[in-house]
């Protein structure tokens, strides 16, 4: 479900009220530890949470017009979905959010590549996602980003 908001507090106004409360939630974990640097905005109809073009003036190497993405987070059908691209380029990162999520959650861990999907809004673990957050600075993502991702 991509949104059409133009602002993150549109995207949250525009959601059910169930998905509001757990959106605002994570979104507030996030902002609580994000690295000094990332910018919130919108983007791909989701909240985006990027290396601006003043940090990083390259940006997207598949459309460099845009912001190099770090972490996204959407309501989507069935569950909430948080896009972390830190999990996706770094093991190190990925096993430790897999070692520490059921420390954190009842429910099984259901992730893609760089995508953890919550379909129990009760038991999202809000305190592990602040700490995901606050696990890569800017400069750290844009390394990590630069020896996985670009040619």
């Amino acid at each position: 479900m991509q949104s059409t908001a133009k602002t993150p507090q549109d995207y949250i106004d525009s959601l059910p009220e169930d998905r509001k409360e757990a959106i605002n939630k994570i979104r507030q974990a996030i902002q609580k530890t994000l690295p000094e640097g990332f910018q919130e905005s919108m983007g791909y109809g989701m909240l985006c949470y990027s290396v601006p073009h003043s940090i990083y003036p390259k940006g997207y190497h598949c459309d460099p017009k845009l912001p190099l993405g770090f972490m996204s987070l959407a309501s989507q059908k069935n569950f909430i979905a948080l896009y972390h691209m830190g999990i996706y380029a770094n093991p190190k990162l990925l096993d430790w959010f897999t070692t520490e999520f059921p420390k954190h959650s009842k429910s099984k861990l259901d992730m893609g590549k760089s995508c953890i999907r919550f379909k129990k809004m009760n038991d999202i673990p809000y305190e592990l996602i602040s700490e995901l957050a606050s696990k890569m600075t800017v400069q750290q993502w844009i390394d990590c980003y630069e020896s996985a991702f670009k040619k």
